[in-house]
């Protein structure tokens, strides 16, 4: 415990020596943070950040130093997410990288693929998107059809994916192909590392009805990928898929913890500054009730996550209980958001223009795109299928 303390101690010291302003400022939303890659145009500061931080390994603390991380314990780990929380400090890089193809890779991905990838992920030199979904392959993933090829050293891919977020602002793909049309369709998938500025490749955002445009369609035209891009075996991806999917619906859920509604306020705060206080508390009994049990069910639900990213640094894989944190993180997500607009009343419903603030705007908009949550990663109904099978036993 003493050295855990002088641990708490040195990284605060650190922390406040080397975190630039910018990093104790709020951000509207995630979309505003940090996701690093070649096509970024940093606000001034916030590369300080990332670079501060990547220097220490701590843009991926818990990750082997020999690949530029860390290399902290669970326990270094959340000392020094407390002491960030505890000074008010934005994250200084997110994105798949971190979430997703990096801690598959750190599980399965060849020592090759390793020292190729990791290092440029913690520095955020890297930016990835994720190549699962296809027009005709959605909840039914395994159905996909963009086929690849081998042509000597490589493969030739052709196809298309679809709803791949943030493919317009990303430098390399993980992406699911089928390798061998004969097999069985879990059988004949294999799952691939490409680059983005591969001839071949092209892609088109989607405008959504929140007015932003996350998710993309991407052609593959005769693009032509390493072999040695695979991570595991040829035809093993589903079992790679699967892997990653329990990262992507784990941090999908994560958006059901965040107490803040817009760049600052908490959910106590918005009620009060829409709808008043009586005799110090929300005049409102049956909303003062509500707020209460979202909170308690978020801080419950932060808890639970903890507890599960606390097994996952110690080397256990996610498993079937990531199918529960997507479905009650995006609905509790849902829930939140919608007790937002109604609390905002008619300001809750502005789009643009005179009469809305930057914030009522963003709460309408960050409403509509949170319908999204519940079949992005896999519907609801698909994880309740998942959770009746594989958590509960019950019959097919």
């Amino acid at each position: 415990m003493a050295d855990l303390d002088t641990f708490r101690r040195e990284a605060r010291a650190w922390l406040e020596a080397n975190a630039p302003k910018i990093a104790y400022e709020p951000v509207p939303s995630t979309d505003d943070l940090c996701w690093g890659g070649r096509k970024v145009a940093y606000e001034p500061g916030v590369k300080q950040w990332l670079d501060v931080m990547a220097s220490r390994g701590w843009t991926a603390p818990t990750w082997p130093a020999e690949y530029g991380g860390g290399g902290l314990d669970r326990d270094e780990a959340r000392v020094l997410s407390q002491e960030m929380a505890s000074l008010g400090l934005r994250p200084p890089l997110i994105g798949f990288g971190l979430s997703m193809i990096g801690p598959l890779l750190l599980q399965e991905g060849s020592e090759e693929l390793r020292r190729e990838h990791l290092p440029g992920i913690i520095r955020g030199e890297v930016r990835w998107c994720q190549g699962y979904s296809e027009p005709g392959a959605g909840s039914d993933l395994a159905s996909l059809q963009t086929r690849a090829v081998v042509d000597g050293d490589d493969f030739v891919l052709n196809g298309q994916k679809v709803w791949t977020s943030y493919a317009d602002k990303a430098d390399w793909m993980f992406i699911l192909v089928r390798t061998d049309p004969d097999a069985p369709k879990h059988e004949g998938i294999t799952f691939l590392l490409m680059d983005m500025a591969t001839p071949g490749v092209s892609v088109r955002p989607i405008r959504l009805i929140s007015g932003a445009s996350p998710f993309c369609e991407t052609f593959l035209t005769d693009a032509r990928v390493p072999r040695r891009n695979v991570v595991g075996r040829v035809n093993g991806g589903w079992t790679m898929a699967k892997a990653l999917l329990g990262h992507e619906r784990t941090m999908i859920a994560g958006m059901g913890t965040s107490d803040r509604t817009t760049t600052s306020d908490s959910l106590p705060d918005y009620a009060r500054e829409y709808l008043g206080v009586e005799a110090g508390r929300l005049s409102d009994p049956v909303l003062r009730d509500r707020i209460a049990q979202l909170e308690i069910d978020r801080r419950c639900f932060e808890l639970t996550l903890a507890r599960s990213r606390d097994g996952m640094k110690a080397g256990h894989k996610p498993g079937p209980e990531t199918s529960i944190f997507k479905l009650y993180g995006t609905e509790l997500n849902q829930r939140r958001r919608e007790m937002m607009v109604q609390i905002a009343g008619p300001q809750g419903l502005g789009w643009d223009g005179e009469g809305f603030s930057d914030d009522e705007i963003r709460v309408t908009r960050d409403w509509l795109r949170s319908r999204g949550n519940s079949i992005e990663g896999g519907t609801s109904e698909v994880q309740l299928n998942i959770i009746a099978k594989r958590v509960l036993g019950l019959p097919d």
